[in-house]
C-alpha cells in the first residue's frame, strides 16, 4: 500500500482556492491511496475540497487533529483553557495583541476573534462571512480544547510574542510568511500539533511505513513532514527551504495544477 498527501494552500489549491477539473479528474482516477494534510479545520477544508473523492484518515489544523472524511476524529492534540488564557494573557499586556482562536466545545468547532481586531485580523475575517463557527468576543478566552491560536502582524512583533510563548511554555509554534496577506502568522499548538507528528500517527493507523508515503507541500511547515515520508515533493513555487529539504521538485506550480500532473505521470 502507499500513501499520497498533499498539503492544500499553495500546493493541491490554486493561489484563488479552486481547484481544476484537470486536478479533480486525476485525483478521482488515481489508484493508490490520497489524503490532505492542512493548516485549516475540518470544515474549512471541505468546503475547499467539493468533488474530491476523500476515503483515508486526513491532517487538519496542522497536525493538532486526524479526521475521516465523515467529520469523526480520530486523533486530537488541544491545549487546554487554563494555558490558553495565560497565553492570550500574556501577549496582551506585553504587546498588545490579541489572537484568533479555532478550536473545539463539546462537539462544536468554533473559530473566535476579540472585538478589537487589527488590520490583517479584519482583512481574514472577510473570507468568513455567514460562517456560523465564526464567533466574536469581547473578553476573549480560551475554549475547553483549543486547536490553534493564531497572531497575524509584522514579523518583528510576531517574533517577538513567539520568543516571549516559547520560554514559558512547552508548546509547538509556526512563524510564516502569510501566503495571501503582507503580513506573518504565528501559531501556537499542543506540542505534538505538528504534521511530522501527525504523519508519523496516520501511517501507524494506516499501517505503512514511512518510505511508502509520498508527500507534497510548498511552506516551513511542510518540512517536517518531509523528513516522515519517503519521498518528498515540492512544488515549483515552494519556499526555497522548502525545495532544499525535498527530493524532487516539480516544474510546474499549484497554478499549474503540479500535484496532479506529477499524480497524472505515475
Amino acid at each position: 500500500m502507499r500513501l499520497f498527501l498533499s498539503d492544500l494552500d499553495k500546493t493541491l489549491l490554486r493561489s484563488d482556492l479552486s481547484l481544476s477539473n484537470f486536478t479533480k479528474e486525476v485525483w478521482n482516477s488515481f489508484n493508490k491511496t490520497l489524503s490532505i494534510a492542512t493548516a485549516r479545520s475540518y470544515t474549512g477544508a471541505m468546503k475547499l475540497l467539493k468533488g474530491l473523492r476523500l476515503e483515508a484518515p486526513m491532517i487538519l489544523l496542522d497536525g493538532v487533529m486526524i479526521a475521516n472524511p465523515d467529520g469523526s476524529i480520530i486523533r486530537l492534540n488541544a491545549l487546554d483553557k487554563a494555558t490558553t488564557d495565560e497565553i492570550i494573557a500574556i501577549a496582551q499586556k506585553e504587546f498588545d495583541e490579541l489572537p484568533l482562536i479555532v478550536g473545539h466545545e463539546g462537539e462544536s468547532e468554533h473559530f473566535l476573534y476579540p472585538h478589537k481586531l487589527n488590520p490583517h485580523q479584519k482583512e481574514l475575517l472577510q473570507n468568513y462571512k455567514n460562517d456560523k463557527r465564526v464567533l466574536g468576543i469581547k473578553d476573549l478566552k480560551g475554549l475547553e480544547k483549543n486547536l490553534k491560536i493564531v497572531y497575524l502582524g509584522d514579523k518583528e512583533k510576531m517574533e517577538a510574542i513567539e520568543q516571549k510563548i516559547q520560554a514559558l511554555f512547552n508548546i509547538e509554534s509556526k512563524l510564516a510568511k502569510d501566503p495571501y496577506q503582507d503580513c506573518y502568522f504565528l501559531t501556537f499548538l499542543h506540542p505534538l500539533g505538528d504534521k511530522a507528528h501527525a504523519l508519523q500517527e496516520l501511517e501507524e493507523i494506516i499501517g505503512i511505513s514511512p518510505k511508502e508515503t509520498t508527500v507534497f507541500g510548498d511552506s516551513l511547515n511542510d518540512i517536517g513532514m518531509f523528513k516522515q515520508s519517503g519521498k518528498a515533493i515540492a512544488v515549483a513555487n515552494a519556499l526555497p527551504e522548502v525545495k532544499e529539504a525535498a527530493d524532487i521538485v516539480l516544474e510546474w506550480s499549484n497554478d499549474e495544477d503540479a500535484v496532479a500532473r506529477y499524480l497524472a505521470s505515475l
